[in-house]
């Protein structure tokens, strides 16, 4: 994208949020010494990789920046209620698929645990080994969870867990940054129906230029946060 700004040398590119100041480095290094060996293994087809994480959209995206003629401006009416927080656990595998699922409220235990038990169903399955990258969130280390990760293993289905505050190692980080940004940036929607639509068209737009399937697992009622 040029501007009238662009200086030589200098690349317009998205801000990205930053805890490095809360990062243990020597974790670090190691965790992504370890990231780097099973991301090589499954670029070399030994192993299944998937990145996993949780994100929310709301009715009332935050309004974008964009180009208009002098004396113009584009403006939102906010639609009559605010409505609900529609949240994704997705597991995504870079060039190949892009597994989700949508619920009312906050991605709980029992969401991600139906996703989770598919997971291994899959690699059990496929006979091959599969490994989740994902971050420490209190859902992920539940004691109900735990109870379950040696029953996954025997399935083949492994956890990698990232270091703390170290959200940049999960590239799934940035397709939540282009839903938001890209695909439903600077729309009001009037219920969360419209919402979850919206979400979905932006996951097979998202999909379609990253040439990779999508697959989205729906949940019960009684699955919403």
């Amino acid at each position: 994208m040029k501007t009238g700004t662009q200086k030589k040398g200098v690349t317009w590119k998205r801000t990205r949020k930053s805890h490095k100041g809360k990062q243990d480095p020597i974790v670090r290094l190691s965790k992504q010494a370890d990231l780097d060996m099973l991301e090589l293994a499954a670029a070399t087809g030994e192993i299944d990789l998937k990145y996993l994480d949780e994100s929310g959209f709301c009715m009332w995206s935050e309004p974008s920046y964009t180009y208009y003629f002098q004396g113009e401006q584009k403006r939102l009416e906010q639609s009559k209620r605010r409505g609900r927080r529609l949240s994704i656990i997705g597991f995504l595998q870079p060039l190949i698929s892009f597994v989700y699922g949508l619920v009312i409220g906050g991605v709980n235990r029992k969401s991600y645990i139906h996703m989770m038990e598919q997971e291994a169903i899959d690699a059990h399955k496929s006979g091959r080994t599969r490994i989740i990258v994902q971050d420490n969130s209190p859902i992920h280390r539940c004691k109900e969870v735990q109870q379950l990760w040696s029953k996954w293993e025997q399935m083949g289905l492994y956890i990698f867990f990232l270091p703390k505050y170290c959200s940049e190692m999960n590239p799934i980080e940035l397709e939540w940054q282009h839903l938001k940004k890209d695909e439903i940036s600077g729309r009001m929607f009037d219920d969360e129906l419209d919402l979850a639509y919206a979400v979905i068209d932006g996951v097979k737009t998202r999909a379609g230029r990253g040439n990779y399937s999508t697959k989205r697992v729906k949940f019960n009622s009684n699955f919403s946060g």
